[in-house]
């Protein structure tokens, strides 16, 4: 699944469909979710976020964004991209025959908005016994309601990016309250699986941009995962920004995609 802060992209981006054809040339099958995105209600202000120097390269313009949006179909919120998630997975395990996949061996994976996606449903199939993922594949994903602080190390990498590339904690918590909607909502394991019971979740494998305030929370939660015995792998790109997969050929991308193709062959 793409990324967006849950209310942007779909799976005409790269980090879904330049991710799906590079997998499926190595032989796997995969299935891209457009799942429905969340209202518009804190969309960031990209062009002033970015600053004079401009939109990063391999990222879209401020006004390719708001084309997207305003092209996008009905919005809801949480639980609705959530449940067609799980739904998905559902698919894909009826259907593995004419995919030319194994029933026992679908696999379940996001990039950030969409690591989170995979995350809270892999959350769902755990509470209902039933048909669980072989693996759990995620890039530079949100697993908190409120990001962790930041370490030293991590606060000097992100020096000299523009603002909105560094993920401040409260435009995270505004983009995670405007996806469930209400606060409350906010803890429910299915939105955010971190600080929850993560025993029984099915293995994981989480790739994270070293330089990306979201690692923050993908490495607290790697760290819950594995102190409640769940199989865990965490790496991290070095020098690479959120988002990363959507830069077509960038040594990083090439190099998550090796790692989830050897996390599968493995589980």
């Amino acid at each position: 699944m793409h990324g967006g802060a849950f209310m942007m992209g779909s799976i005409e981006m790269p980090e879904s469909d330049a991710v799906a054809r590079m997998l499926a040339s190595q032989g796997v099958s995969v299935v891209a979710v457009d799942y429905t995105l969340a209202p518009l209600d804190a969309m960031p202000d990209f062009a002033a976020d970015f600053g004079a120097d401009g939109v990063p390269e391999g990222m879209p313009s401020p006004e390719q964004i708001r084309a997207e949006m305003e092209a996008a179909g009905p919005r809801a919120r949480f639980p609705v991209a959530s449940l067609q998630v799980v739904a998905a997975f559902d698919w894909a395990v009826e259907n593995a025959a004419a995919l030319g996949a194994d029933p026992e061996r679908i696999a379940i994976g996001g990039a950030s908005a969409g690591g989170n996606l995979a995350g809270g449903a892999a959350v769902r199939l755990r509470d209902r016994a039933a048909h669980q993922p072989v693996a759990v594949l995620m890039a530079y994903p949100v697993l908190h309601k409120v990001l962790p602080d930041a370490s030293p190390e991590l606060i000097a990498l992100l020096e000299g990016l523009p603002a909105m590339m560094t993920f401040p904690p409260e435009d995270v918590r505004s983009f995670n309250l405007n996806y469930v909607g209400d606060e409350a909502v906010l803890d429910d394991p299915a939105a955010f699986p971190a600080g929850h019971d993560q025993r029984g979740l099915a293995p994981m494998t989480i790739v994270t941009a070293e330089r990306d305030r979201l690692r923050a929370s993908a490495e607290a939660f790697a760290a819950e995962l594995a102190l409640a015995g769940v199989d865990v792998s965490i790496s991290a790109e070095r020098g690479a920004l959120h988002g990363y997969l959507n830069e077509i050929g960038d040594a990083a991308a090439t190099d998550t995609i090796r790692r989830f193709i050897a996390a599968l062959s493995v589980a």
